[in-house]
């Protein structure tokens, strides 16, 4: 799932959030218990104690939205269509002849392009946040040899693949075996 701000959830569902908080903090403030709140907003008795807590410590102001989660994204949308194309360029177009992309050169890739450090947990993030995945490649080995393969398959495979010999005499039993 992509998230559109980086964040868990969208602007209308933390004001959503925000405004749960609010009516849950006019019955804390009307003496309600905090089981009692939990169960009306079907929250943990932990989060109403939370609340109540924030509610006595900074008033209403502490029970605000504190926006997105989550670091902001260090490239923006230009930079990270032209991440993309790099991308989708392969490895060859930028020096590398295995076509293998690896997280440590594609920040290196990030960093010498953008001027922009990530780590590559940081990096993973991205990457998935873009609609990238590691783990299925999108094209096949260069050094695949198709001809080969065909050769290999109609030659070796039916001698691997050869089937059971079903003349032969057989038991399910495995304390008596049948004799031939």
């Amino acid at each position: 799932m992509r998230y559109p701000d980086g964040g868990g959830l969208t602007a209308e569902e933390r004001a959503r959030r925000e405004q749960i908080r609010f009516e849950a903090a006019d019955l804390i403030e009307a003496g309600v218990s905090d089981a009692e709140v939990a169960r009306r907003f079907r929250v943990t008795r932990m989060s109403a104690n939370r609340w109540r807590r924030a509610l006595a410590s900074g008033g209403r102001q502490a029970l605000v939205s504190k926006g997105p989660g989550g670091a902001r994204c260090k490239l923006d949308d230009l930079q990270l269509r032209l991440l993309e194309a790099i991308l989708d360029g392969g490895p060859a177009a930028c020096g590398w002849h295995d076509q293998c992309w690896t997280l440590a050169r594609i920040a290196e890739i990030v960093r010498r392009r953008f001027g922009v450090e990530y780590t590559l947990a940081g990096l993973d993030l991205l990457l998935h946040r873009i609609g990238w995945s590691g783990q299925v490649p999108t094209r096949k080995a260069t050094e695949r040899d198709e001809p080969r393969i065909a050769a290999w398959k109609d030659q070796q495979w039916p001698v691997i693949n050869r089937g059971r010999r079903t003349w032969a005499p057989g038991s399910a039993s495995r304390t008596r075996q049948v004799r031939a």
